[in-house]
């Protein structure tokens, strides 16, 4: 008797497909194009953190950290999260360091979520978020961020909230748009999640990277948030190390051991070498902060100038290093034809937009997203290619 054919994927795994954003990169090569897609700097790291690697690999610290991370590492998150939110943590607790914020946040939704739990999430979204909810068997709530500030409406929000809700994710400052959540959004926020004992999942990686005087708010530190929220955090973005895979997620010890028991069993640990480096990273004076604010305000500057160059318009980014962009009246189908024009007739790679949305969302192909964070004769470049979308 012939046995019957066996389906190759899981009923998780096709739900969703690769990422767009590292697509593009693939494409961008192949056609060898700027690629202004993927969220990665194309400039050195900072020497220190050079030498801080080279270090920790001649003084044996190769073999597992301590599966929540290295102790010295633990030590100055604990410190660093003092010094910018004013929250007091436990580093023997509280902290679980993980292989990026992307592990950070599959393993908190993993062992947080159950299966049929509701998600709330902001739309447009980082599009990890859209899987990570489909892997623990959540359901998203999609809650609409409106153009032109990118803010909700309060009412929409409370009625996404309801007692299946478990969480919901807050990425601030924001991929795509840049937008940073002020202090009443995140309040609201708060609020509701008291309301109804909803978990606050927030992805603060951008939370260096500001303009105009922004602020960044950490929902832990407002009042009454600290025992729902889980706060993720990353190496990447702030100190241009996007492959080191260092991140780390924090909560109070309740929330902190599921965690670090599906943490375990997922990776076992980030790179020991690169956990020991990340304590110079993390320990770099006031100084490398405002030069990294100052830096990225230029390469702000100059994508915007690119953009109003060749007529795209834009939301201006308050933090991050976007520039989310709205392509519905150059004349384009899509976002997919527009960035396939883009990057096989131009020779530039962006991001399309329908990426960051769920898949009934309106509009979802009207947007394209432009990274900025690049060196100078990079953007250059694009400027120069870009000028042919005016030809």
């Amino acid at each position: 008797m012939q046995s019957k054919t066996r389906k190759i994927a899981s009923n998780r795994a096709n739900q969703f497909q690769e990422s767009v954003i590292r697509e593009m990169s693939r494409l961008s090569a192949q056609h060898q194009a700027v690629n202004l897609a993927q969220g990665l700097p194309d400039f050195p790291c900072p020497p220190e953190l050079k030498e801080a690697v080279t270090r920790a690999v001649f003084d044996d610290v190769n073999q597992y950290a301590i599966t929540w991370g290295d102790k010295f590492l633990r030590a100055a998150i604990t410190e660093q999260t003092k010094k910018f939110t004013g929250l007091t943590i436990e580093p023997e607790t509280d902290i679980t360091v993980c292989c990026g914020a992307t592990e950070a946040m599959v393993a908190t939704m993993l062992a947080l979520v159950d299966p049929g739990d509701e998600v709330v999430v902001f739309e447009p979204f980082y599009e990890n978020y859209g899987p990570d909810s489909i892997l623990c068997g959540a359901v998203p709530r999609y809650v609409k961020l409106h153009a032109p500030d990118w803010t909700f409406d309060e009412d929409e929000l409370a009625k996404a909230f309801n007692e299946n809700t478990r969480a919901i994710i807050i990425n601030t400052p924001h991929n795509p748009t840049g937008k940073v959540f002020n202090l009443k959004e995140m309040t609201a926020i708060a609020n509701l999640c008291q309301k109804y004992n909803v978990l606050a999942l927030t992805d603060e990686i951008y939370e260096h990277i500001l303009y105009d005087g922004a602020k960044h708010v950490s929902m832990a530190a407002l009042p009454g948030m600290a025992d729902l929220t889980v706060t993720i955090n990353s190496l990447s973005k702030t100190y241009s190390v996007t492959g080191w895979r260092v991140g780390w997620a924090i909560a109070k010890p309740e929330l902190t051991l599921p965690i670090r028991k599906v943490h375990d069993f997922l990776t076992v640990g980030s790179p020991a070498p690169l956990q020991r480096a990340a304590v110079t990273a993390i320990n770099m004076p006031d100084k490398y902060y405002d030069e990294l604010k100052s830096k990225y305000a230029e390469r702000r500057t100059m994508m915007l100038d690119i953009l109003d160059g060749v007529g795209i318009p834009y939301y201006k980014p308050e933090g991050a290093y976007y520039a989310f962009c709205d392509i519905s009246g150059l004349g384009f189908k899509s976002d997919m034809d527009f960035t396939k024009y883009l990057v096989k007739d131009i020779g530039v790679a962006v991001v399309p937009g329908g990426s960051f949305f769920g898949p009934d969302a309106e509009n979802r192909h009207n947007y394209v997203r432009f990274c900025f964070s690049r060196k100078e004769e990079t953007m250059l470049a694009a400027k120069e290619r870009l000028k042919k979308l005016k030809g």
